[in-house]
């Protein structure tokens, strides 16, 4: 059936979560552009020998050039919307991708998050002073400067913006910076704790 397989990968998108993507499906993306270049040589065929007088072509062009422009949207709001839930991966994750999201990338989209990573690096360094204003750090407007906070795993030494070393142990709650502790719950070593 005419863009069944186009419509496959909108469907496996709609059944992932929208936080990470799926494993990209180069199988289906490759049987989609297939489809697509099949149906255009049959339209040139047809429109070929339409030009010798055959009309009653003219139905069987028109369904497959609507059929190959379905396609091409199907696949384009495919990789659009992979490219969104990367991008919003650089938010949330920071500038490295965990492994098991990444192995779900393909090599182009990893390039693309690396290129877009780097931009994003430029322009905080070149906003804010002279050391940039870093905007992956307060991701809602925050309503308090200190927030307290629980540590889901032992982390470690954690040295704060006056100097003073906290130790992150599991189950220790400290009351800390929202700034210093906002990229800590967002990679998920600390939980903010609300009363």
């Amino acid at each position: 059936m005419l863009g069944e397989k186009a419509l496959s990968l909108i469907r496996e998108l709609q059944r992932t979560s929208d936080v990470t993507p799926p494993v990209f499906n180069d199988d289906g993306v490759r049987q989609v552009l297939e489809e697509i270049k099949s149906l255009f040589e049959e339209n040139r065929r047809d429109v070929d020998s339409a030009e010798d007088g055959q009309s009653g072509l003219l139905p069987a062009i028109k369904l497959r050039h609507y059929a190959v422009l379905r396609n091409k949207r199907c696949v384009l709001a495919y990789l659009y919307n992979r490219l969104q839930r990367i991008r919003k991966l650089r938010w949330s994750f920071g500038s490295l991708l965990p492994a098991d999201v990444k192995y779900k990338l393909s090599e182009t989209e990893v390039s693309w998050f690396n290129n877009y990573n780097k931009s994003l690096a430029m322009y905080m360094r070149s906003i804010g002073g002279d050391g940039g204003f870093d905007l992956t750090q307060d991701l809602k407007p925050p309503k308090t400067l200190h927030v307290e906070v629980r540590c889901l795993v032992d982390h470690g030494d954690f040295e704060t913006q006056d100097g003073s070393v906290i130790a992150l142990t599991k189950n220790s709650q400290h009351f800390l910076l929202r700034s210093e502790s906002e990229y800590l719950i967002r990679q998920g070593i600390l939980e903010h704790i609300v009363h």
